[in-house]
């Protein structure tokens, strides 16, 4: 391989305009990421996955598409999916002659979640949905809450892979989210720096377990926007330490890295410095992602209309002519994995498919 497409950037509306096509077709962006304002209708959805590639059939078409509050398809057939907390809920009940319950029922129900998840996404063209969450539900951070499956890293290593195995079903990879763990902390990343002050040996004892756990079926991880000051002082998603040196080398992960959006707040300083959208994907590849995601950049009322992402691809050019960034082999390879290897099945045949209703049953 010669490429490395480490950029994945979004788009403003239902249909392709020639500025996002000029941008797809650019060599250093290795997809996109949707968003509930690209959405119309299953129709309009189909036709633009085909559209898009039809551009570069190698474009990763992403999505965040959990259940629960975290779903940006809703309508025209797409099946509510519940949070991931009521899968731990269920985990914890008592099964009874007329109701699914207990730990081995809340495995299968997690299985079906991920097979209706990745086959109505995969239906309609969409190629990854950022999930599962496998942060720790500790009460107290907003934005995660009910995103999570529990408390009990175990219980939300053995849901997660569960849904992992219904994905897999369906022809989709799978992404961990957020390493090491954002749910100790109350602050929302998108908008604040958080900072979770616990020591380097709770932290990997409780929150990223599931990550040492799951190493051989997770696909690819996305680290959180937050500071563990015990162990680095810049965010996860930007140190050395936390990706290559434990999550590769410590907890033995070997798939592709995704930053979270560069937009956030929580990316938007570094060592205590405000940072270009360029200086932090340069900051985020140096210390381990193989791709970066800038997203809401290319709508009409923000920064120009998508002018942060144009100058993100020609920041990045410029870099990689000087020599400030090289182009990885590897981490081209890792993005390439995730692209879908089977034909999906089309819609129609879905809603008859044996498998997929009997996961429905399983979500009802």
């Amino acid at each position: 391989m010669t490429v490395h497409a480490p950029l994945i950037i979004d788009i403003a509306g239902t249909a392709l305009t020639k500025a996002d096509r000029h941008r797809l077709k650019h060599p250093l962006v290795g997809g996109l990421i949707l968003f509930a304002r690209n959405w119309q209708d299953r129709a309009q959805l189909t036709a633009l996955c085909h559209d898009i590639k039809k551009i570069r059939a190698d474009l990763l078409i992403c999505v965040d598409h959990e259940g629960g509050r975290v779903q940006r398809f809703k309508t025209d057939g797409f099946t509510h999916l519940p949070p991931m907390r009521a899968l731990g809920e269920m985990w914890m009940q008592e099964p009874t002659a007329n109701r699914r319950a207990g730990p081995m029922d809340a495995t299968n129900a997690a299985t079906a979640c991920g097979y209706v998840l990745g086959a109505e996404l995969r239906a309609c063209g969409v190629d990854l949905s950022f999930t599962p969450v496998l942060d720790l539900d500790y009460g107290g951070s907003s934005v995660i809450g009910d995103r999570a499956f529990a408390r009990d890293p175990r219980v939300v290593s053995l849901l997660a892979k569960s849904l992992m195995q219904g994905l897999l079903q369906s022809g989709m990879a799978n992404c961990g989210k957020h390493f090491p763990g954002h749910g100790f902390v109350s602050a929302d990343s998108h908008t604040a720096i958080p900072v979770d002050k616990r020591s380097r040996k709770t932290i990997l004892a409780d929150d990223a377990a599931p990550y040492r756990w799951l190493n051989t079926v997770t696909r690819s991880v996305m680290p959180a926007h937050v500071i563990y000051p015990k162990v680095d002082t810049r965010p996860a998603g930007f140190s050395s330490t936390w990706l290559n040196d434990i999550l590769r080398g410590q907890l033995g992960f070997g798939g592709a890295i995704f930053s979270d959006d560069l937009s956030m707040a929580g990316a938007r300083v570094i060592d205590g410095k405000a940072v270009s959208y360029t200086q932090a994907a340069l900051a985020a590849l140096a210390a381990g992602c193989d791709m970066v995601l800038l997203c809401n950049q290319s709508l009409a009322s923000s920064e120009g209309g998508g002018s942060a992402i144009d100058e993100l691809i020609d920041g990045l050019t410029e870099a990689q002519v000087k020599g400030q960034w090289q182009v990885r082999d590897a981490s081209e390879l890792r993005r390439c994995t995730l692209v879908p290897q089977t034909p999906a099945v089309e819609w129609d045949a879905l809603m008859v498919q044996p498998a997929y209703m009997h996961a429905l049953d399983w979500i009802a």
